[in-house]
């Protein structure tokens, strides 16, 4: 994949990793990024084509397959967390909501795009996952849930479009420094070192990124007996 060559689209690009992505991508040289948000107003990276899209809703998905046909890339990062006890509160509410965006509207643009891609030679999926696909934690529960079932989810999309030569790349990551984790104290990874990894992987064909150190032990600790996901986070 060669990123100078690339039209780029980009989901969630408003703000933290989806800001960073368009940034990223455009100061590496691509031909054009759509920068991809509810509020397209709210779209403030200078070179970036805003795009209306709620990947929740199917005709505004098949609206922007059809606005940026040229695309070659298409970077899955709006997703949505909502947290809260597992028993005893809303946590089914909070897991459709979490499923409706992580799993299905990201779905719904990988389906929407591939005939796309295709049409340009090929191109590339990223799908932004996380961590928590492997192992839940207090409070995660539900985003963990997700977050599993979009992992199961690319590894499906991979198999499927394989034969196109369509590129999917998972990018996994702990916590990141952005909105979405400001009330959390622990280590956090650059929103601008997770993109810059997974540019590097696109360039090189890989299908995996594991973007830190958190990341890379949690994937290496599955195979542990007890595995990992059987431990008691803390």
């Amino acid at each position: 994949m060669n990123i100078k060559d690339a039209v780029v689209v980009v989901t969630g690009a408003n703000r933290g990793l989806g800001l960073a992505w368009s940034r990223l991508l455009l100061e590496a040289g691509v031909r054009k990024v759509y920068a991809c948000a509810r509020d397209p107003g709210s779209v403030l990276q200078a070179g970036a084509i805003p795009v209306e899209l709620d990947i929740t809703r199917p005709g505004q998905v098949a609206r922007a397959a059809q606005t940026c046909a040229d695309a070659t890339i298409l970077v899955n990062n709006a997703g949505i967390v909502r947290g809260g006890a597992l028993f005893g509160g809303n946590a089914t509410v909070s897991l459709r909501q979490e499923l409706d965006t992580n799993l299905f509207g990201t779905l719904a643009m990988c389906e929407a795009f591939a005939p796309v891609l295709a049409a340009n030679g090929g191109g590339a999926i990223v799908n932004v996952l996380s961590v928590l696909s492997w192992i839940s934690i207090p409070g995660g529960e539900t985003y963990a849930m997700s977050k599993a079932a979009t992992w199961s989810m690319t590894n499906g999309v991979r198999n499927a479009l394989r034969a196109q030569g369509t590129q999917v790349l998972g990018l996994h990551v702990a916590f990141m420094d952005t909105d979405m984790t400001a009330g959390i104290d622990a280590p956090k990874a650059s929103p601008e070192d997770v993109v810059a990894q997974a540019i590097q992987a696109l360039e090189a064909g890989r299908e995996e990124v594991l973007a830190d150190l958190p990341t890379r032990q949690v994937k290496q600790g599955l195979s542990l007996d007890p595995g990992i996901y059987l431990q008691t986070p803390g």
